[in-house]
């Protein structure tokens, strides 16, 4: 009867006992949270319930698991105590993690709910980043490191290997020579505040935002959908575009190409009460003027100003299309145009005055439709020309002119 309750206990007293101990922090926690509502750390900790389960139950078992008397156990206790000791040293790297990830994120919804300047946010909110996948990095390190000395062959060969750890060290920096230089640039990216998550910037001719930064590469979402990933030594080695630099308002130009008659005066004021019903632009500064000419038009500038990127583009856009409607609505003669005139008679040019023949009306009167014109020799069309001068030329004086019949349609 004992060899069948020790065992039942040990088991359930264990599990009773880490569920009683997780509840009542539980309890806790969330009266805190109730408490203290401007600190959202307590609520925060209430995700770390899986992993103190996790870690109780393992500690509880593995110095109790002996006293169930089992035979099975008694048998397997070497590998039963090293996977209860793995799940453990697992288990708390989890909770480490979830802890310092709660402290980090509290720190970082204060500080937010305190501040009002956005660029100043973004700063604290790529750190933050940056340093919990720091932090998470090194405790996965660290525990990978203590479950692998839990085997006595890895001790043999991690003892064997310091006695080469000079020549692996070198090795193993020529190799990861990249690696490095990307993990020592976001370093420097987030605490030299080179670039931030939310900062609107141009890399290689691509307008995006800065959607993720870690510790190797970064992410940039452009305005269609697209995500480009770069290595995050690429904004420490070329230069690059930060538009949210020192505050995200921004200015935007609009370039016209119009006929020099164009009522710049007017348009100035067209462009003005555009700005005033618009909600795009900020307030801060506008103009219009004339910035260059040529011998058919002449480029007008239009500046405005906005929030941020997103605003002056759509701005931009709408002072455009708005302003090329009212032109072409009140004002189409400030349109560009473009002149023409036409060609000459090249064969009648090279004649001199004095010998050209007066035209006559029947050589302005159109051609009929059963008349043939006379296919082009290799002269082309010149040869045609100088045949039907010839005529012209030996034809009577008098015929020239009397008026000429045409025959009447049949049917």
């Amino acid at each position: 009867m004992e060899n069948a309750l020790r065992p039942l206990i040990v088991l359930g007293g264990s599990v009773v006992l880490t569920l009683l101990v997780v509840w009542v922090a539980d309890v806790l926690l969330r009266r805190a949270d109730l408490r203290h509502p401007e600190t959202p750390l307590w609520g925060l900790l209430r995700r770390c319930r899986v992993p103190l389960r996790l870690v109780m139950l393992a500690g509880l078992l593995r110095g109790a698991y002996r006293e169930t008397a089992w035979q099975i156990i008694q048998d397997h206790e070497v590998g039963i105590g090293r996977t209860l000791t793995l799940v453990l040293i697992g288990a708390s790297a989890w909770l480490i993690v979830r802890i310092a990830s709660a402290v980090v994120e509290a720190t970082y919804a204060r500080y937010a709910a305190t501040t009002r300047h956005a660029d100043r946010l973004r700063r604290v909110r790529t750190q933050v980043t940056l340093i919990m996948r720091i932090v998470t990095a090194v405790v996965g390190v660290v525990a990978v490191a203590a479950m692998l000395l839990t085997f006595p062959d890895f001790r043999a060969v991690g003892t064997s290997m310091l006695a080469s750890a000079g020549l692996i060290g070198i090795v193993a920096g020529v190799a990861a020579q990249s690696t490095l230089s990307n993990m020592f640039a976001g370093f420097q990216i987030a605490f030299g505040d080179m670039v931030r998550i939310g900062d609107t910037v141009v890399v290689d001719g691509e307008w995006g935002v800065v959607e993720e930064v870690t510790l190797t590469f970064l992410t940039v979402r452009t305005w269609d959908e697209r995500r480009l990933t770069m290595p995050v030594s690429y904004f420490t080695s070329k230069p690059f575009e930060n538009w949210s630099r020192g505050g995200a308002q921004i200015t935007g130009t609009v370039y016209f190409h119009l006929d020099h008659a164009a009522p710049v005066a007017l348009m100035r004021e067209r462009l003005r009460e555009l700005l005033e019903k618009t909600s795009a632009w900020d307030g801060r500064a506008w103009s219009l003027v004339v910035t260059d000419t040529t011998p058919s038009t002449m480029v007008v500038r239009a500046v405005v100003t906005a929030r941020n990127a997103d605003d002056v583009w759509t701005l931009r856009c709408e002072v455009r299309e708005q302003l090329i409607a009212w032109l072409y609505e009140h004002h189409p003669y400030a349109l560009p145009r473009v002149a023409t005139t036409t060609a000459p008679d090249r064969d009648r040019d090279l004649v001199p005055e004095d010998d050209r023949a007066p035209v006559r009306d029947d050589d302005r009167r159109p051609p009929r439709s059963d008349e043939r014109p006379a296919a082009p020799g290799p002269g082309g069309g010149h040869r045609a020309h100088a045949d039907a001068r010839a005529r012209r030329d030996d034809a009577p004086a008098a015929g020239r002119g009397t008026p000429r019949r045409f025959p009447r349609p049949r049917g």
